[in-house]
């Protein structure tokens, strides 16, 4: 019995992915742009054993029932028929991130998962592979195989729906700095958001061509470095992303009023002359994009309006890493 114990990081979206085209394969209404987070990761211990009759799941400690860890039972279910190993799974996973609050736990999670039970199973996959891998248990978890910048392509069928790195050894000087103002369970799952939002509403379409042009437009201001012109394109991408959510039938939000107190105090430090930029994903939570000289003005002021505890400074992070 080998286990294998694999560690990904999460990825915060500067261009986001809102909405599946493929419920089953997991596959993305449009492509995606992120950069992986330093801070946040998932460490995942994986061993096959023959006693076992079925899969045992065990995360922070809390070991799950089947009912829920059906979404873990199916990366490992892939991992099977690939590799040929009929028995079931010890799966032992600890999550330093806040879970379900809209910072990506879940993308470190199956990403450390795809890459853990892949090597547990005797697979030799390479990143690509996981890539494909960890995008059947979660969509973003397939931009988290890799580390800096990554695109994923949403590609139109299985074999083509994975992430490509754009610049993994960043030597930018720019930081993400996490404000968690809540870090509960959202009301409103990403699956049940993005659902209610491609159905109902009226600005979808519109919404794929905005996504589309932003990618466009980012990757090469990523290349060059020119901070101003990522900045601008990544928060109007957020705000147009929640534009989806208040526009859907019945319309909801993720924002809370220390969401819309956040964003002001961003507007406000760049009014005063210090650039950063705000984004969020399905959550509440704020992460501000800024330079490394400014730092520590944000960090500051964030921390004088909201509490030093809520502040978690954020730098580009890696790829998986098996330990």
């Amino acid at each position: 019995m080998t286990a294998v114990t694999a560690r990904a990081h999460t990825n915060i979206a500067l261009v986001k992915y809102w909405g599946k085209a493929d419920t089953e394969l997991m596959l993305p209404q449009t492509s995606s742009l992120s950069l992986t987070l330093d801070q946040f990761y998932t460490d995942t211990t994986v061993s096959f054993d023959d006693s076992l009759t079925s899969d045992d799941v065990v995360i922070n400690d809390q070991r799950l029932a089947p009912a829920a860890s059906v979404k873990v039972s199916h990366v490992l279910d892939l991992v099977r028929q690939q590799s040929g190993e009929t028995r079931f799974a010890h799966v032992a996973s600890m999550n330093h991130v806040p879970t379900s609050a809209g910072l990506a736990s879940s993308a470190s999670a199956f990403a450390a998962l795809a890459g853990a039970a892949s090597r547990a199973a005797g697979l030799n996959q390479s990143r690509t592979e996981l890539s494909r891998l960890a995008r059947r248990g979660s969509g973003s978890a397939t931009r988290s195989i890799f580390g800096g910048f990554v695109k994923w392509q949403a590609g139109t069928d299985d074999a083509s729906s994975v992430a490509i790195p754009i610049q993994e050894d960043v030597t930018w000087p720019i930081a993400m700095v996490a404000l968690v103002l809540d870090p509960h369970h959202k009301k409103v799952s990403s699956t049940q958001g993005m659902q209610s939002s491609v159905t109902t509403s009226p600005y979808y379409p519109a919404w794929k061509q905005v996504v589309a042009e932003d990618l466009a437009a980012i990757t090469p201001a990523i290349l060059a470095q020119d901070f101003t012109t990522t900045g601008e394109i990544l928060e109007a991408n957020a705000m147009r992303m929640h534009a989806l959510t208040l526009s859907a039938n019945p319309p909801y939000s993720y924002f809370n009023g220390e969401t819309l107190a956040a964003i002001a105090t961003v507007q406000a430090l760049r009014d005063s002359g210090i650039a950063c930029y705000y984004t969020l994903d399905a959550g509440p939570n704020l992460k501000v994009f800024c330079q490394e000289k400014d730092l520590g003005a944000v960090t500051t002021r964030l921390a004088s309006q909201f509490s030093a505890d809520q502040v978690i400074v954020a730098h580009p992070g890696p790829g998986i890493a098996f330990l």
